[in-house]
Order: structure tokens, then C-alpha cells, then sequence
């Protein structure tokens, strides 16, 4: 027996098939099973946090919301803790301006150092279409720094420039966005070296993402297919749904080398119709 994971979303669908079970599938013999490394495991790991980072973001942000990179003046060497203390204080005051617009904040962030040693965030955050968000970010971000452990310390804050943004594009699904602010440096690289220095609690928090509890978390719909419908899959190839079409980079067939399974996953993108474009049109 195989399960079938569906994810919908506006433009497009994206499934998973795999096998569910202790036993072999009818028909099916199952390729030898083996222990995974290390570092299979921690690929793993990094492209199921990727793919939900980026579920997340499709369900929650579009087009011309805002990417940010926040960072403090050249020179200010901030510890993580301090970093997400003022990281919060920036929330909070950017909360309050959403509020006093009639919206709802909803973000996603993650801390991060550079190869110089100082620490920085880039942060997801949706846009007030009634006002000028990048000005309400600066200034929130400045509000912050007041308070800051860098200001008590007597290090100097000129808060202008320290808020870079770009509007967010939906090019393959946001999967290199997600990409980057789930990745750890690596061990080749100058931001390697640098992220060594901190301790382990410091690490993890450098190489954590953070979301607001507002954000819609994407369910898959689940049904339960029969070996000879994977077979019928594989030897004639996937069938789309009405008004869609694969994704023809997005298809994978192949085993999984921890269970010697059948694995596939592919999206299918809906297709341009009279009423609007088609991802197609707007990637």
C-alpha cells in the first residue's frame, strides 16, 4: 500500500507518494536497506526543513511582500542573545504599527552571521498596501536600537541604511528562499569559520528560523493507493490534473535507500485560463 500527500495551494499542487507499511508492496521487490550516514541524514534534514520553510512561505506571503536583511552599523559585534532581544523589541513596535493600520503582522526570520564575525537577520514580513511598509520597517528598527545593548554600551547607532528590502517573487515556488534562510554556511567559507567562535547554544540560535503563530501551516491531503497504481505511474508516466500541467522539474522518481521503496513527488502547476495568469506568467 502506498499513501499520496497533496499540498494545494492557489496555483499549484505538489504530491509525494511513498510507501506505507512494515511489509513489502505487492509486486514489488524491495531493493536492499541500508543505514543511512550521517551526512545523508543531514541532507535530509536540511531539504525537509527547506520544503516546509518554503510550504510556509507560499502559504502565507506573495509577490511584492518584503525580503529583509536588518543589520547593525560596520563595526557594532552583537552576541545572539542580545541580537534577539532586539529583535523583539523590533516586533513588537512593528506589530503595534500594523495594528494601528488595521493589519495583521506575519513574519518569518532567522539570525545570521557574516564573514566578518557580526550578526545580522533577514526577515519575511508581509506588506501594508495602504502605507509605506519599508519606511514603517526603518523606523521600527531605529526604535529598537535605542534600547539596544549596543546603545548601552555607548557604541554609536546611526540607524539609516541598516534596513535593506526587496520585494519577494515566486520564482520556482520560493524553493531558493527558503533555501537561504534555511542553509548553514559551508565549512569552506569565511562565515564557517566565524560561526565556530560561538558556543553551541549560540550556534543553534544562528542557525534556527523563527515564524509568527499566525502563519497558516499547510496540511497535505492523504489517500492510500495500490502498488499497480505507482506501476501504471512509472511505466506510462504522470497524468496531470484537468487544467494543469507537471512540472517537468519537479518530478522525481526513485527509491528511498533507507526503507528500498518506490519515492516520487512531482507538482503540477495550474494552467493559464481567461480569469488570470498562471504561475507560468508571474515566475
Amino acid at each position: 500500500m502506498y499513501i499520496v500527500d497533496k499540498w494545494v495551494f492557489d496555483n499549484r499542487n505538489e504530491y509525494e507518494y511513498k510507501y506505507k507499511g512494515l511489509y513489502g508492496a505487492r509486486g514489488e521487490k524491495r531493493k536492499k536497506r541500508r543505514k543511512p550516514t550521517k551526512e545523508e541524514m543531514e541532507k535530509v534534514n536540511q531539504r525537509n526543513k527547506a520544503t516546509r520553510i518554503r510550504r510556509l512561505i507560499k502559504a502565507n506571503f506573495s509577490e511584492k511582500d518584503l525580503w529583509c536583511c536588518v543589520k547593525y552599523p560596520a563595526g557594532v559585534k552583537m552576541k545572539p542573545p542580545d541580537v534577539k532581544k532586539d529583535i523583539q523589541r523590533f516586533l513588537r513596535a512593528l506589530r503595534g504599527e500594523y495594528r494601528k493600520r488595521a493589519a495583521e503582522l506575519k513574519f518569518i526570520y532567522r539570525m545570521e552571521v557574516g564573514s566578518k564575525g557580526g550578526v545580522h537577520f533577514h526577515i519575511i514580513v508581509n506588506r501594508i498596501w495602504s502605507d509605506q511598509t519599508d519606511v514603517i520597517l526603518q523606523e521600527c528598527w531605529s526604535r529598537a536600537l535605542k534600547h539596544s545593548a549596543a546603545s548601552e554600551r555607548g557604541q554609536p547607532i546611526e540607524p539609516q541604511g541598516l534596513v535593506d528590502f526587496r520585494p519577494l517573487y515566486e520564482s520556482g515556488s520560493y524553493e531558493n528562499l527558503a533555501e537561504y534562510i534555511t542553509k548553514k554556511p559551508r565549512e569552506d567559507t569565511e562565515e564557517y569559520k566565524q560561526l565556530s567562535f560561538f558556543d553551541e547554544d549560540d550556534q543553534k540560535a544562528l542557525t534556527s528560523v523563527s515564524t509568527s503563530r499566525n502563519l497558516v501551516r499547510p496540511q497535505p491531503e492523504r489517500k492510500e493507493y495500490v502498488r499497480r497504481t505507482v506501476r501504471r505511474m512509472i511505466e506510462e508516466g504522470i497524468k496531470p490534473s484537468p487544467g494543469y500541467f507537471i512540472d517537468k522539474d519537479s518530478v522525481y522518481i526513485g527509491t528511498n535507500p533507507f526503507n528500498g521503496y518506490t519515492y516520487i513527488k512531482y507538482t503540477e502547476i495550474r494552467l493559464k485560463t481567461r480569469y488570470g495568469p498562471s504561475l507560468e506568467d508571474t515566475a
